[in-house]
């Protein structure tokens, strides 16, 4: 397996989250997501990324992009953006939505570089 953190950003909202993808280390790895439904074969495994939110233990954690409630279209951009690009992204990045979405021009910056933390 393999862990980023990513900030999900959108209009008003910031939102950490540890985005897992699945990557068997070992036979015992693949062997168990293949009964928990990912597949098989470690290719076909690769391709699910689960996401967390990182909220004080209680964050809700899920690999369907569409089954995020409450903040859906924030979480469900963000998370299919996460999933295509996982290879590319950063830990620690910034993902937008709204520049995704193309209402802005220019994706936010971190609350790292804006906060007064």
């Amino acid at each position: 397996m393999i862990a980023k953190t990513f900030e999900i950003r959108d209009k008003g909202t910031f939102i950490p989250v540890m985005a897992v993808r699945l990557e068997p280390g070992c036979e015992g790895d693949r062997y168990l997501f293949g009964r928990a439904g990912y597949g098989i074969v470690p290719e076909a495994q690769r391709r699910f990324v689960t996401l967390l939110r990182v909220d004080g233990g209680e964050g809700f954690a899920t690999s369907d992009p569409y089954a995020w409630t409450g903040t859906a279209r924030t979480m469900t951009v963000a998370h299919k953006h996460i999933e295509e690009h996982f290879d590319q992204l950063e830990s620690g990045a910034v993902v937008d939505v709204e520049f995704l979405m193309g209402v802005t021009a220019e994706p936010k910056k971190s609350e790292r570089e804006t906060s007064f933390l």
